[in-house]
């Protein structure tokens, strides 16, 4: 669920910053020049993983288990179940800082799950289900969550990616969040990655989004004039009972209730760690496009609070191959059309960043191997049992992250490839290709040709 505990061992995002400051790395709060976009905003990531028993793919409550022997590191966090791991990035600058530390943290807690017995997966719900709130995380925080939405409790504990990306200010954040709704669908359908649920296919490629819109306030941020608009929304959601306190309001992208940044919380948690480095950059890069709109004093382009959520809906049930919706017009589109039209929306930022070539690269990379819940289904179809699924699921999770060396191509000077960033020119440019290489043999986990 993403819900930032106060408590000791749950305690909001302070892994995003040591002087609980989460900046832009560029000028002060203000107009922007065109000069100063050289510097991308700074990001920072919060993944949650699923402990699994690697034979019967069951969940098992170990976090609390996990965490001890961590002696309160400051990247590794419970969540609502016990049977949850978050782990946490620091501030990052750019996209090779950020795949390092998330490797680094995937690597550490599957090492410390294997001494107890289970499996680190990256699944936005665990394959066979969960046992509801048997498993809850006894912070007074869970509790009350608890006991006033103990229905909610089945089937909660699904894992998520958030992505924050620093503002100047609430105020930008606020516009910001206003251009972000159009493309959250889009975001969905490429790291949807939770098809499976009581051991069975759910029918949705992200049953962990069905799960999440529950909640009363799991839903795509309203359009508000200024910060204090917000401000006004959050405050009477509290007041009519739909969320507890601000944390819990889990607009699908918001401003962060403890930092000076926008979270993006849609996404399912990503298989592996190529997909999570290729979502954060697609997130900073819609931030960045979305500021320099509004240095530019470009309005808002209307989409209609129902047809945005009716576009998450599609990409929640159908994932990236399937078919779905124009938030703006409500006609019907491909989600890989939509997927187009993002990357030819944010093409300027990303080479401004220097970020073009690699998520070039990445975008060639998911097309080739396919989403997680893609590769999650053609594994079960092949008659993998879920203690094979479970196997596997741990080994993609990993693919990467032991041992690994990724070489990037050039990212200085912010310079681009020919042409815009779509699926068919994927990798076609020169220089910049991913290449990770790794002592364990991944090239064929969950039955998918690298």
């Amino acid at each position: 669920m993403g819900i930032e505990d106060r408590g000791t061992q749950v305690d909001g995002n302070q892994e995003l910053s040591s002087n609980n400051e989460f900046l832009l790395a560029r000028g002060p709060v203000g107009r922007l020049a065109v000069g100063e976009l050289a510097t991308a905003p700074t990001l920072g990531v919060e993944e949650e993983f699923l402990l699994l028993d690697p034979h019967s793919g069951q969940v098992v409550p170990a976090a609390p288990e996990l965490l001890g022997q961590l002696d309160g590191a400051s990247w590794a966090k419970g969540e609502l179940m016990r049977f949850q791991f978050e782990a946490v990035t620091d501030i990052c600058t750019g996209l090779g800082q950020l795949r390092a530390e998330l490797a680094a943290h995937r690597r550490a807690a599957a090492a410390l799950a294997e001494g107890f017995g289970c499996l680190l997966v990256a699944a936005g719900t665990a394959p066979d289900g969960t046992s509801g709130p048997a498993h809850l995380t006894p912070s007074a925080r869970y509790l009350e969550l608890a006991r006033r939405s103990p229905s909610l409790m089945n089937g909660s504990g699904t894992c998520g990616c958030h992505v924050h990306v620093g503002v100047a200010s609430r105020e930008l954040g606020v516009q910001v969040l206003n251009r972000l709704r159009p493309w959250l669908p889009t975001l969905l359908a490429l790291t949807a990655n939770s098809p499976f649920t009581g051991g069975r296919d759910s029918g949705w490629a992200s049953w962990r989004h069905r799960m999440q819109a529950r909640w009363p306030t799991a839903r795509p941020p309203p359009v508000c004039p200024s910060a204090a608009a917000y401000d006004t929304v959050v405050a009477a959601l509290i007041h009519r009972g739909a969320a507890l306190d601000a944390p819990s309001v889990y607009f699908l992208a918001r401003l962060s209730p403890r930092y000076r940044t926008v979270e993006v919380r849609i996404a399912d948690v990503c298989l592996d760690l190529e997909d999570a480095v290729l979502l954060a950059g697609l997130v900073r890069a819609l931030v960045a496009t979305a500021i320099q709109e509004v240095d530019d004093g470009l309005p808002v382009r209307a989409a209609p609070a129902g047809w945005v959520q009716a576009a998450v809906l599609a990409a929640a049930r159908h994932g990236l191959d399937g078919p779905g919706l124009d938030p703006w017009s409500g006609a019907r589109a491909s989600q890989r059309s939509l997927l187009d039209r993002l990357l030819d929306h944010v093409q300027a930022a990303l080479a401004q960043s220097g970020d073009d070539q690699e998520i070039t690269a990445l975008i060639r990379r998911l097309d080739q191997r396919g989403t997680g819940a893609a590769r999650q289904q053609a594994m079960r179809a092949s008659g993998a049992s879920l203690g094979e699924l479970t196997a596997a699921l741990a080994r993609a999770t990993l693919a990467g992250c032991t041992e690994a060396v990724a070489r990037v191509g050039t990212t200085s000077g912010g310079t681009a490839g020919d042409g815009s960033i779509t699926r068919a020119s994927a990798g076609a440019g020169p220089g910049g290709v991913v290449a990770v290489t790794s002592l364990n043999n991944t090239n064929q986990e969950l039955g998918i040709v690298s």
